[in-house]
């Protein structure tokens, strides 16, 4: 069986065109959300103590916040240090985070760090929890902040 040239150029463009392509960036998830109580996050109030790993909170109020069930599924309210925080909120069993929705109101500048806790959160995809303390990561595993239950 003889090759024909053709068919071999022909090939050749059709497997260097597929690496060229770049696969389409990953959608935010959407986390279906486990019976209400089921979530150690769900009830207490958590006060952040970390942006990142070893950024400690320097505002004058603490940054905090809390989750509960709301009409439709879980809320989440708090304070970045300066104003209200309020969102949807939606956990599963594989303690996979989806915070949707953040309003943070205007801007008040009482606390420089205020502007990183909704970023932060938005930002969550993953916690966990050890003992009385919870942690977000974002989807590349990194440590986005820690908080302390209250």
């Amino acid at each position: 069986m003889m090759i024909r040239p053709w068919w071999i150029g022909a090939l050749a463009i059709s497997l260097l065109a597929g690496c060229g392509s770049t696969p389409p960036a990953p959608e935010r998830e959407v986390v279906a959300p486990t019976a209400s109580g089921d979530s150690p996050v769900i009830g207490p109030r958590w006060q952040l103590i970390l942006l990142g790993t070893d950024e400690r909170w320097e505002g004058a109020e603490p940054a905090w916040f809390e989750a509960e069930s709301g009409r439709g599924g879980w809320r989440l309210t708090g304070s970045d240090g300066c104003r209200r925080l309020e969102a949807n909120l939606a956990l599963d069993d594989g303690n996979r985070i989806v915070i949707e929705g953040l309003d943070s109101g205007p801007d008040c500048g009482g606390a420089p760090q205020a502007p990183r806790v909704a970023e932060m959160m938005q930002a969550a995809h993953r916690y966990l929890i050890d003992h009385d303390r919870l942690v977000f990561f974002g989807r590349d595993s990194r440590v986005l902040g820690g908080f302390r239950r209250r």
